[in-house]
């Protein structure tokens, strides 16, 4: 797991670390659980690694296929699946994501703080908010990365297809 990110987030400044690496990630609803009894809010996403992402994207039509190889280093554009933990949930609500269609991605925009409230914003509208007794964030890559040929756009063009590829 060469390169793993593991965070802790513990204020808004923190958060603000956590959100611009979780910017992007691809969320399964049946990945997203809140445990009341443990006042927790887990969930496992589809992670685009923007820290090893290139600042320069290749000119139109010079992206290539990802090659399979049994290396570790993929190259610029990877995913990961990354664990995250969320303690001193006191309850959750959502707003703008169809619970009916549990096969559905979302994708993650920010992640926002504002007093004890952390809500989770997503493409399309989507929010899932949390009310906390404290910001305690933990987030965990797991697994081994995997090539991309996909880098997340944020142009108005983008489609919502374009933003669950990956």
């Amino acid at each position: 797991m060469s390169g793993a990110l593991k965070i802790i987030a513990r204020d808004a400044e923190d958060l603000t670390v956590v959100s611009a690496c979780l910017q992007d990630a691809l969320v399964p609803l049946t990945e997203t659980r809140y445990l009341p009894q443990e006042r927790r809010f887990i969930m496992v996403v589809n992670r685009f690694r923007w820290e090893r992402a290139a600042a320069t994207r290749p000119p139109m039509g010079m992206a290539t296929d990802a090659t399979f190889d049994d290396s570790t280093d993929f190259g610029d554009l990877q995913r990961i699946n990354c664990g995250i933990c969320i303690d001193r949930v006191l309850a959750v609500r959502s707003r703008g994501i169809d619970q009916s269609k549990p096969d559905e991605f979302l994708a993650l925009l920010s992640l926002q703080l504002d007093g004890g409230k952390l809500s989770l914003m997503f493409a399309g509208g989507g929010v899932i908010q949390l009310d906390i007794e404290g910001l305690a964030f933990y987030m965990h890559d797991l697994g081994t990365a995997w090539p991309t040929r996909w880098r997340p756009e944020h142009g108005a063009t983008r489609t919502r297809d374009e933003a669950t590829r990956g």
